[in-house]
């Protein structure tokens, strides 16, 4: 079985790294995006999934845009049986989508949650299940048809990386699942009526307000550790937990000051707060913090 792999972040190196390890799986081509530079002295920085593919001497392509006329003809002289695609970030064009069976796995039960941010949307909407969705892509934003969908239950206080990971093992077994039984699969259209969608996740979306305890936990879940949750002040919240969802409060005044956290109120509810992260300075204890800010019960914390 031939297959040209299209992918790019630790989700995509997990899967390359499983079809790499099957028996009679051989990865011919690796698509991927170009190295970024990363960190304040800007060093030019392979993707993993370059880094993994050169250790295994499979070769790597880099295109700025898979649609230029001679990207796209130098991937269809590669023959191969299935091109799958994880968290690629380029839109693949028509002539690729007819080469060969492309299948994308999707980190959300779809038609839910289309687009660059599921898992964070999964803890925003503090949903129960989620799971990951294999599926035949077409031309249009992760609407192909369904091949398999594999769930898994989300815990109340999951936080995003640990999601990321459990739903990474999914789609690594899934993948090598689908390949192996392609033929035996029955696809299902989506349910047009029930898509929905979310966006590619901004600095600017984690800063926060204490109006609803339970809304800035849910940030909190999805946004660590980026870009985190913050408050107007710059000031970050690096450990936090829900403490209650029905209480009435000034919004950020302080209610009680324990032997390591601090409990905040919101308009409703509150949070307490353990570590947080001034601008421009090193994280610290709430309590060092609010010391040196000379904050008392009934302050407010900013």
């Amino acid at each position: 079985m031939r297959i040209i792999f299209m992918g790019t972040p630790f989700y995509a190196k997990a899967i390359l790294d499983k079809i790499i390890d099957t028996p009679n799986m051989e990865v011919v081509a690796i698509y991927t995006q170009p190295d970024k530079p990363v960190g304040r002295k800007k060093i030019m920085t392979p993707p993993v999934v370059k880094t993994l593919a050169q250790r295994h001497n499979i070769e790597v392509y880099q295109p700025q845009r898979l649609r230029d006329k001679e990207v796209v003809e130098k991937l269809l002289s590669i023959e191969c049986d299935f091109i799958v695609v994880a968290a690629y970030g380029q839109i693949l064009p028509c002539e690729v989508l007819e080469h060969a069976p492309c299948i994308n796995l999707h980190a959300s039960i779809l038609p839910a949650y289309r687009g660059a941010s599921p898992i964070q949307q999964t803890l925003l909407n503090a949903d129960k299940k989620t799971g990951v969705t294999a599926m035949l892509m077409d031309e249009g934003l992760d609407t192909g048809d369904i091949l398999k969908i594999e769930t898994i239950s989300v815990e109340d206080n999951e936080m995003a990386e640990s999601l990321f990971d459990r739903l990474t093992e999914v789609a690594t077994v899934l993948t090598i699942d689908v390949l192996k039984n392609f033929d035996s699969l029955k696809v299902i259209k989506q349910d047009e009526t029930k898509a929905t969608y979310c966006k590619k996740i901004t600095k600017e979306d984690g800063k926060v307000e204490f109006v609803d305890a339970k809304e800035i936990y849910n940030k909190y879940r999805a946004f660590t550790p980026w870009p985190g949750v913050y408050l107007d002040s710059g000031l970050k919240l690096k450990n936090i937990s829900l403490e209650d969802v029905t209480s009435t409060n000034k919004e950020g005044s302080i209610i009680s000051i324990e032997k390591d956290s601090i409990v905040v109120g919101c308009k409703q509810g509150s949070i307490r707060v353990f570590r947080v992260q001034p601008a421009s300075k090193k994280e610290m204890d709430i309590l060092s913090y609010i010391n040196g800010q000379r904050l008392f019960r009934e302050d407010t914390l900013s």
